[in-house]
């Protein structure tokens, strides 16, 4: 029953992403439906959290998908690979600070709709988490996998990763081309201006 539950709100998820994207494409307006993407990864991954706390007892185990996933009730204190583990504040305090510089990047450099998908994905996947570490110390994990030993993780670690990958493609081939002039038109350099200074 559990596993249904959650399944459902991740297709929701998935849905409303899909929608928001298209919407978003259709009418060049990225960063408004990327902003209530984010919005939605973070209000999923709180639901699909409190799903798992009320139906699963801390250690229990329950079927998702047999064969690649099984929903398994985990406290993380640390971050990534349970490291950092009881370093609350810290982890707070570098969150936070992490959130914010994506968020500054977001609203004053990136323009490319692939930066700014990604960026905001990763955003939202951070607060659900920092909501977690405020609220209970400790960020609820839930998806185990089964045909690898890896780490169990959540909803909002799906986003900041796959954010994370779409930001390095976004940099690697898009940044040069669309974005880097909003940096050094920030920072008052142009390219050109430090080659003659190097000369």
């Amino acid at each position: 029953m559990i596993g249904q539950q959650i399944l459902l709100y991740f297709a929701v998820l998935v849905f409303i992403i899909a929608m928001t994207v298209y919407f978003g494409v259709r009418r060049q307006q990225e960063r408004m439906f990327a902003v209530m993407a984010a919005a939605w990864v973070v209000i999923i991954d709180q639901y699909v959290k409190r799903a798992v706390v009320q139906n699963l007892e801390l250690g229990q185990t329950a079927a998702l998908l047999p064969g690649l996933l099984r929903l398994q009730r985990v406290h993380n204190y640390g971050a990534a690979w349970s490291s950092f583990s009881g370093a609350r504040w810290l982890l707070i305090g570098v969150t936070g600070v992490g959130i914010a510089a994506i968020f500054w990047l977001v609203t004053t450099v990136v323009r490319h709709p692939l930066g700014v998908w990604s960026l905001w994905l990763i955003i939202g996947g951070g607060i659900g988490n920092l909501i977690d570490r405020i609220v209970n110390g400790y960020v609820v994990d839930m998806l185990a996998t089964e045909f690898i030993d890896f780490p169990v993780f959540n909803v909002a670690d799906i986003f900041v990763t796959c954010g994370t990958a779409a930001a390095a493609v976004y940099y690697l081939g898009y940044y040069d081309k669309s974005d880097a002039k909003n940096w050094e038109n920030r920072h008052g350099t142009h390219r050109s201006d430090n080659r003659n200074r190097e000369r």
